[in-house]
């Protein structure tokens, strides 16, 4: 059975590269647009690792990496913050919350799939 990685950025385009790397690599993905709509889907289904971004709308990524390691059911699920961010403020805050790696925009797919196979459950 395929893995599956859900992949939280506001921006479409950027889900949409992400998917394709992921998918062409044999991984089931899953899409929201914002952390609110990502912890939707956090409902019991497994899901083996987590692509977020850090800047979003409604619910930023740190914030949902705070929420998801609440949830008993996915407290130890890897999460990569895939995002424009490159201080070491924000990577401290991540990490901090739960993230599991931290990638910073523009990257490569390989780059990507090379992360996620180091961290996928």
């Amino acid at each position: 059975m395929a893995k599956t990685i859900l992949v939280v950025d506001d921006s479409s385009s950027l889900r949409q590269v992400v998917k394709m790397a992921l998918s062409g690599a044999g991984y089931d993905v899953l899409e929201a647009g914002d952390g609110q709509a990502a912890l939707s889907l956090l409902d019991g289904r497994p899901i083996n690792m987590v692509v977020c971004d850090v800047n979003m709308p409604v619910m930023n990524g740190i914030e949902f990496v705070k929420a998801t390691k609440t949830l008993p059911a996915y407290k130890f699920l890897p999460i990569l913050m895939l995002t424009t961010e490159s201080q070491e403020e924000k990577k401290a805050q991540g990490k901090a919350a739960g993230a599991k790696a931290w990638m910073v925009k523009p990257f490569s797919p390989t780059q990507l799939l090379n992360a996620v196979a180091k961290l996928c459950i």
